[in-house]
């Protein structure tokens, strides 16, 4: 799918959620590639006036390079989250991961 060169003519929703799988599920050169792709789609979103959002396999270890995208401003992460309270509890697993993306923006 090419990306549009030009805004839609009246977007129906305020924002737009990225799938972040292709990045997650790679590795190496394969996966900074991914990531470029989500940063060209943030910053296209939000030059359309639309609120960026990214999930979809997102977790402890790959977070970071996505929060870091300045356009995104939601990331939906809630499995990686839930899964992990299982063990250490709910506040030290949003504690962490809260961290993480804090961590990406400074």
């Amino acid at each position: 799918m090419r990306p549009r060169s030009k805004p839609p003519p009246r977007p129906a929703l305020p924002a737009v959620e990225l799938h972040a799988g292709a990045y997650a599920d790679s590795a190496g050169s394969r996966q900074a590639t991914e990531l470029e792709r989500l940063h060209a789609g943030a910053k296209l979103a939000a030059s359309f006036g639309l609120v960026v959002h990214a999930g979809h396999g997102l977790h402890y270890h790959n977070v970071q390079p996505v929060a870091a995208i300045r356009e995104i401003v939601e990331l939906n992460i809630g499995h990686s989250i839930i899964s992990r309270a299982v063990f250490d509890g709910l506040t030290v697993a949003v504690r962490e991961m809260k961290a993480l993306m804090v961590a990406a923006r400074e």
